[in-house]
């Protein structure tokens, strides 16, 4: 009888736990592509000023694009790394593209270089966890 109760003491802790853990946030469906969204995943990943969030888009094992997120960077600067860096990784296969040698840009060099690092996070982390 004891164990009956230890049992169900035990299960009923595991069930409440799990339902209060948030589903995976990193990985969303839109518009029929899967989403990797770097926020959490890159919150330790400092550009000049802070983190540099974004979203990877992937569709078939391919990244369709890659979206910055809102951040704390110099406007000014940030915009070369808009222009210049986020189409790097379009069309190409997802774990070929995790491991593609990114240039940094020429005077937005820390930005870049976080940037650089989100892609690469999120990546490698939608192919542990693709749905």
């Amino acid at each position: 009888m004891k164990t009956k109760k230890t049992t169900a003491a035990l299960l009923f802790a595991a069930i409440t736990m799990m339902s209060a853990m948030p589903a995976d946030q990193v990985i969303t469906k839109e518009d029929g592509m899967d989403v990797v969204n770097t926020t959490t995943l890159g919150q330790k990943v400092a550009g000049y000023i802070g983190a540099t969030p974004l979203k990877i888009y992937i569709k078939g094992n391919k990244v369709v694009k890659v979206v910055a997120l809102k951040n704390q960077e110099t406007p000014k600067y940030f915009a070369k790394v808009k222009k210049k860096l986020l189409d790097s990784w379009n069309g190409k296969k997802v774990k070929a593209a995790s491991k593609m040698k990114v240039d940094a840009i020429t005077g937005a060099t820390f930005s870049s270089k976080a940037v650089i690092k989100n892609v690469q996070l999120g990546l490698d982390y939608y192919q542990k966890n693709k749905h």
